[in-house]
């Protein structure tokens, strides 16, 4: 019964339930950057290199593919090398660890903040030397 207690404890601690929701999060914030790399970025960088897309960049492997075959045709008559998605997978990638690392920044400004926030001081209490002699006088009255 001691490891289901265990288990249960923790599963509902707050460390697990946090990265729970940061994960869940970071899905819906991936499908945003993907989103922003695909219908906003590359087709700007692909008009600024002369209406490239990047969706359709691959090197035939094999002889039988036309030049200009679009990539998912090409694939079916052959071996390609399609590079294309990884350079947009490259790209969101950036994206995202730009992001994050903007995030972590903020993040540790704040906690720098809260650090940097003087702490009330404790009330001071008698020294010890107070102490020693309050003892003394208590046993020299008994």
């Amino acid at each position: 019964m001691g490891f289901i207690k265990e288990f249960k404890e923790f599963a509902v601690k707050g460390n697990v339930m946090d990265m729970a929701v940061g994960v869940i999060i970071g899905g819906a914030f991936g499908k945003i950057v993907s989103s922003l790399v695909d219908d906003i970025i590359m087709p700007l960088v692909g008009k600024v290199l002369g209406n490239a897309d990047f969706t359709n960049l691959y090197v035939a492997l094999s002889d039988g593919i036309p030049e200009g075959t679009p990539l998912a045709d090409a694939k079916g008559m052959g071996s390609v090398f399609a590079y294309g998605s990884f350079i947009q997978n490259v790209v969101d990638f950036l994206i995202i660890a730009f992001c994050i690392f903007l995030m972590i920044k903020g993040v540790n400004k704040l906690n720098k903040k809260k650090e940097e926030a003087p702490a009330p001081e404790a009330p001071k209490g008698p020294s010890q030397e107070e102490l020693l002699t309050e003892i003394r006088d208590l046993l020299k009255k008994k």
